[in-house]
């Protein structure tokens, strides 16, 4: 009786171990059973709109050179729908949800803190909104934004890592038809 009961204990065992690996593999955690959301590489079709048009206006300045200039004409020429403010369509969380290209973000009191050889740098972003051109990782962008230290009154790209902010706070906005 013993011999059956190890035999069973150990099919048992190994059912539930190939089970659980299965559901490892199928997008199960900790018992609990979750759908997997899109690729992040999928980019919604608005999103592609506005950051083509933000990229084609790379060199040149927007309306009057402010910042948020750039955000009003690509969500406007594209039919976006937006406070005409700063909620530039529906808040994103990058921590749970996909960032891409053609995402907006917006900037109250920030500072970020990074160093480029043996060069620390710091740059403020009391109020300033950008369109996020490029994902390179995981809160890795490349904004394109006007009214900046490096481009100046025109739009230009420059690279931003979240992990370098150190004081103030963003959001980050998908626009929305």
């Amino acid at each position: 009786m013993n011999h059956l009961f190890l035999a069973a204990t150990l099919c048992l065992t190994m059912f539930f171990t190939g089970i659980a690996g299965f559901f490892a593999e199928a997008g199960v955690n900790h018992g609990s059973i979750y759908i997997t959301a899109p690729p992040c590489d999928t980019i919604p079709e608005l999103n592609q709109k506005v950051v083509e048009m933000a990229r084609k206006q790379i060199g040149t300045t927007v309306g009057r050179g402010e910042c948020w200039d750039l955000a009003a004409l690509v969500l406007n020429k594209n039919g976006a729908k937006w406070d005409g403010e700063y909620v530039f369509g529906t808040k994103v969380d990058p921590g749970k949800e996909c960032v891409y290209p053609g995402d907006l973000i917006q900037f109250e009191g920030v500072k970020i803190k990074y160093a480029r050889g043996n060069a620390v740098y710091t740059e403020t972003m009391e109020h300033h909104t950008a369109v996020i051109n490029e994902v390179k990782a995981k809160g890795v962008y490349v904004l394109a934004h006007q009214n900046t230290g490096t481009s100046g009154r025109k739009v230009g790209l420059s690279e931003l890592d979240l992990k370098t902010i150190i004081k103030g706070k963003y959001q980050i906005y998908r626009p929305v038809l």
